[in-house]
């Protein structure tokens, strides 16, 4: 035990840089790291000279010291996230929680500009077993075409669901000690308890997860650890969720899919349906009754207005798909539910949408169901394998296995009832026969002279890009090769063909390359020809384990109409609150969403949402971000495209920069496999220490490595 002289000199080496001071200033704050050292409450180690040695960083440690000293602190050229970080380790609480206070100075829990709504997580419907005894049952197997009003089951006194609210769900209730913004904890398929992990798409791109809600930096109310645990056990034992292999997160957002003014959000285990309207904002007009399978897709089909509606006076077909099985609803503007049918594709669903009021349903076996709306009619056929697939008005383009592109027009579909065809009939064959993995189909905009002319894009197993062509010289015979590109040397994964831009992108780490697009009367033109714009990559870890439906929920795009801007939705990891937008045309950076309330984001989807009848209304494109405490909210893309385009100064980096990619990846370890994308898996100590781990899909780190010898060798070359 060192001598009490509070005076006395006090030699220190920090990681190999010598410090002198007084033991008075280094006791200055109680109950802190240097009080416990100096006590000999913990050990010390002790260099040649007698120092006693501490392994940390000198250069915090140097304005820790001087703060120990002067009681004042010098913020200027220092991370702030970094310096909090030691002073917790040293136990300087009062520097802390400055600290603090210079962090929630950056963070509104109103979010930032491109913040629009948020709209609180629903009420879980009961399991029928619970809310119907002795009386009648009348469950979702009733005859099609019946019209039933679904109740909605009182949420227990008291809690957060309990407080009384209106329809209209505006985002102005997330208090940091509401326990809906807190983190809950679950039990894993493993056993092990872990903070509750949770995990949408619209516009052009076609083609769900394990998350965490990350905690505030300080919470202001100690109950509210208790809660989280209350409020999920009290999930199980009310809705008799298993929690076995196959648990899911009642209250965790799986996907999220618009059209029009609605919005359908698919939880583990029900549906809800929002519609917008002028005066009163989003609504939620629709609660399914409880499904006992996981929901794996979902699929909206929306009228442009009640008056057009169906024959069953429903205003939206929204359709559920578990397994082989697929159930479809029509939901009224006021919350009837007609149940329309439960059909079998007899294989797993992996693809579910709308073409026209005809519901889809694709599977990669080569299985293909159409349910028409007229004739009221299921039927399903047996094509190729199919590996990528892309609509056109309604047309219905496949690209297999054999490396040909098949096609199905919707609209003859009712004449060949009787053949029970489908008409799929072969458009194109690849001349190196290689599987077709990508497929996107252009469609010119009508003339007084030709009308519609097809342009499709196309990319292969080998990594070859190719867009085939029908223009008026080419009438009377099939499409035509119009241009070969051979830049990918892995798989092609996605490709889009839009008015200016051509873009594709592989399976190395989400590879982009994109061409400009000349086009001459509508038409793309080979003078100049196609020119290079950029090549970036989109990273995006994956699970171990994830969530059948995390890939529908969180597929990266690209996003948007083919006549406008289409962007990029980065999400870097599983267990994140942040997501990166960027541009697809070149892939520079248009904004970073934060979740307000700091909660795992675990799906997301880009949607235009139609104007206002009010005179000089337009449409607006959204950003809807589904959480793990079963909150949506919703962020204004169409505002951020717009600062982004009058930005003067330039952005160097679409993706996280090196210090933001080590801040998402700061709780995890990346780990080895066979897999060709990166992936981590968790220190053994944060899953007790920190809680917010995610245990991600296993890869190789070559990437991620030989970026780190890049930046270690621009900082050596640079000193």
């Amino acid at each position: 035990m060192l001598p009490p002289h509070n005076g006395e000199i006090m030699h220190l080496n920090v990681g190999g840089t010598r410090f002198s001071t007084s033991r008075q200033t280094l006791t200055w704050v109680p109950d802190s790291f240097f009080t416990a050292l100096l006590s000999g409450r913990i050990s010390s180690l002790r260099d040649d000279t007698g120092a006693i040695f501490i392994d940390r960083d000198p250069k915090v440690f140097a304005i820790i010291l001087n703060y120990l000293r002067t009681h004042d602190i010098d913020l200027s050229g220092t991370d702030i996230r970094t310096l909090r970080h030691e002073a917790e380790f040293y136990g300087i609480m009062p520097l802390v929680k400055r600290l603090i206070l210079c962090e929630d100075l950056e963070q509104s829990s109103c979010g930032d500009i491109l913040f629009y709504s948020m709209l609180p997580a629903p009420n879980p419907p009961m399991q029928e077993s619970e809310i119907i005894s002795n009386a009648t049952k009348v469950d979702d197997q009733t005859r099609p075409g019946s019209i039933v009003r679904v109740p909605e089951p009182a949420p227990p006194p008291n809690s957060p669901s309990s407080i009384p609210h209106t329809h209209g769900y505006q985002s102005r209730c997330h208090s940091r000690n509401s326990s809906l913004d807190i983190s809950r904890v679950t039990v894993n398929g493993r056993g092990s308890v872990i903070n509750g992990r949770g995990n949408g798409n619209s516009g052009h791109s076609r083609a769900a997860s394990l998350g965490n809600h990350v905690p505030n930096h300080h919470s202001r109310n100690s109950s509210a650890d208790l809660n989280k645990y209350i409020r999920n056990d009290a999930l199980n034992l009310v809705f008799g969720y298993n929690q076995g292999s196959n648990w899911a997160d009642p209250l965790r957002v799986q996907i999220i899919k618009a059209h029009h003014n609605w919005i359908v959000v698919a939880y583990a285990h029900f549906i809800v349906c929002y519609r917008l309207k002028d005066s009163s904002g989003w609504q939620q007009v629709f609660t399914s009754p409880h499904i006992d399978n996981c929901i794996e897709r979902i699929a909206i089909n929306a009228k442009m207005n009640s008056q057009n509606g169906n024959s069953d006076g429903s205003s939206v077909m929204v359709a559920i798909s578990y397994g082989n099985q697929v159930r479809l609803w029509g939901v009224s503007e006021q919350g009837s539910r007609t149940n329309i049918g439960t059909f079998n594709l007899n294989v797993r669903v992996e693809h579910l949408f709308f073409i026209g009021s005809q519901l889809v349903a694709l599977s990669p076996t080569g299985k293909i169901g159409v349910w028409h709306a007229m004739t009221q009619h299921w039927q399903t056929q047996d094509v190729v394998p199919i590996a990528s697939f892309d609509t056109a008005g309604s047309f219905l383009l496949l690209g297999c296995n054999n490396g040909s592109i098949y096609y199905i027009d919707m609209q003859k579909f009712p004449l060949r009832m009787k053949d029970n065809d489908l008409l799929v009939t072969e458009l194109y064959r690849d001349t190196s026969n290689d599987p077709i993995t990508a497929i996107s189909v252009y469609l010119t905009p009508k003339t007084s002279v030709s009308g519609n002319w097809i342009e499709i894009a196309y990319g292969t197993s080998s990594g070859t890009v190719r867009v085939i062509v029908q223009h008026p010289e080419t009438v009377g015979h099939g499409p035509q090769l119009f241009q070969t590109f051979t830049v990918h040397q892995s798989s092609v994964t996605k490709v889009t063909l839009s008015e200016k831009f051509l873009v594709s992108v592989c399976s190395e780490y989400n590879h982009v390359r994109t061409w400009s697009v000349t086009r001459f009367r509508g038409m793309i033109s080979t003078q100049p020809g196609s020119t290079p714009v950029a090549s970036f990559k989109i990273l995006s870890l994956e699970e171990v384990e994830p969530c059948i439906s995390y890939c529908a929920g969180n597929d990266c795009g690209p996003y948007g109409e083919q006549d406008d801007e289409q962007v990029f939705v980065q999400k870097v990891m599983p267990e994140t609150s942040e997501l990166f937008v960027r541009l697809a045309s070149n892939g520079k950076r248009v904004c970073i969403i934060r979740a307000v309330d700091c909660t795992i984001i675990t799906c997301f989807c880009v949607h235009e949402c139609e104007g206002s009848s009010r005179m000089g209304s337009r449409p607006r494109r959204f950003i809807l971000t589904g959480h793990c405490n079963g909150a949506i909210q919703m962020w204004d893309l169409t505002t951020a495209l717009d600062l982004a385009n009058k930005c003067l100064q330039p952005i160097p980096n679409g993706g996280p920069t090196a210090e933001e990619l080590l801040r998402l990846l700061d709780q995890c370890d990346l780990s080895n496999s066979h897999c060709s994308t990166p992936s981590l898996s968790p220190y053994p100590g944060t899953l007790i220490t920190k809680g917010n781990t995610a245990r991600l899909k296993a890869s190789n780190v070559a990437f991620l490595n030989q970026s780190q010898q890049t930046d270690a060798s621009t900082s050596t070359s640079s000193l």
